[in-house]
C-alpha cells in the first residue's frame, strides 16, 4: 500500500478508521484500503504494458473493468501530455513526419488511405505528438477515380526516404520514439480510428517518464480527479 498516512487527493494526514477505511483530516474524503490498493495495481499494470486481458487473468478481476480502467488512465496520459506541452510549446523543438500502417495492413497496396500520419516533436528529449488528419475519408473517391496508384507510388517514395532519414539519424530521439512506439502499439493487435490518438498519447506518456515517475502521475491524476 502506498501513502497510507497522506492523503491522494491533497497530500494531508489520514485517519484509520474502525470499518477500515481511511478519512483525510482536511478534505474528509473517505476510502476503502481495498480500493486503493485495486487502482495501484492496475496502474502498474497499465504502466508496465500488460493487456487488459492479462491483467484480467493475473488480478482475478474481469476484463470488462479492467478495460475500462486502462481506458480512464489513457485519457489521463493524453492530458498529462497536454499539460507538459503547455510547459514547452514555446521552446525549440525539432521535429519529424511519420506514418503508421497496422501490421496487418501493410502488405495491401491501398494500405496508404488507413495509415495513420502524425508529427513527432522533441522538445529537448521530451517527445509531443500531433496526429494529422486521416486519408481515409478520401479512400473510396480515390478507388472510383482510379487515381490510387500515384498516392501509392508518392507513398512508398516517401518510405523509403524515411527510411535513409532514419539510418542517418540512428540515436535521433523522434526515431527512438517512433521504435518504441512500433514495438508496443503491438501488444493491443488493432486499434480502431476513434481510439487511435488515446493510444499514442499513452505511449508518448509512458516514453516520457520513468516507469516510477509514470506510476506517480496517474496515480494521483486519478485520485485528484
Amino acid at each position: 500500500m502506498l501513502w497510507l498516512t497522506e492523503c491522494l487527493s491533497c497530500h494531508n494526514y489520514l485517519y484509520h478508521l474502525g470499518d477500515g477505511r481511511l478519512k483525510c483530516s482536511k478534505c474528509n474524503k473517505k476510502r476503502s484500503k481495498e480500493r486503493i490498493n485495486k487502482i495501484i495495481t492496475l496502474i502498474y499494470a497499465f504502466i508496465n504494458n500488460e493487456s487488459a486481458l492479462q491483467t484480467s487473468k493475473r488480478v482475478h478481476i474481469s476484463y470488462v473493468s479492467v478495460h475500462s480502467y486502462f481506458n480512464v488512465f489513457r485519457l489521463f496520459c493524453a492530458s498529462i501530455a497536454e499539460e507538459e506541452y503547455e510547459l514547452r510549446r514555446h521552446n525549440e523543438c525539432e521535429y519529424e513526419e511519420y506514418f503508421y500502417i497496422q501490421e496487418s495492413k501493410k502488405h495491401k497496396k491501398e494500405a496508404i488511405f488507413d495509415a495513420y500520419n502524425f508529427l513527432t516533436f522533441d522538445y529537448n528529449t521530451h517527445i509531443y505528438t500531433l496526429l494529422m488528419p486521416s486519408l481515409k475519408q478520401y479512400k473510396q473517391q480515390f478507388l472510383e477515380d482510379s487515381v490510387e496508384g500515384a498516392y501509392i507510388e508518392e507513398f512508398h517514395r516517401f518510405k523509403r526516404q524515411s527510411y535513409i532519414i532514419k539510418v542517418k539519424k540512428r540515436y535521433n530521439n523522434i526515431v527512438e520514439f517512433w521504435d518504441y512506439f512500433e514495438k508496443y502499439i503491438r501488444i493491443y493487435k488493432g486499434v480502431d480510428d476513434k481510439s487511435f490518438i488515446y493510444f499514442l498519447k499513452e505511449f508518448e506518456f509512458k516514453y516520457n517518464h520513468t516507469k516510477e515517475e509514470a506510476v506517480e502521475l496517474l496515480i494521483k491524476k486519478y485520485f485528484k480527479e
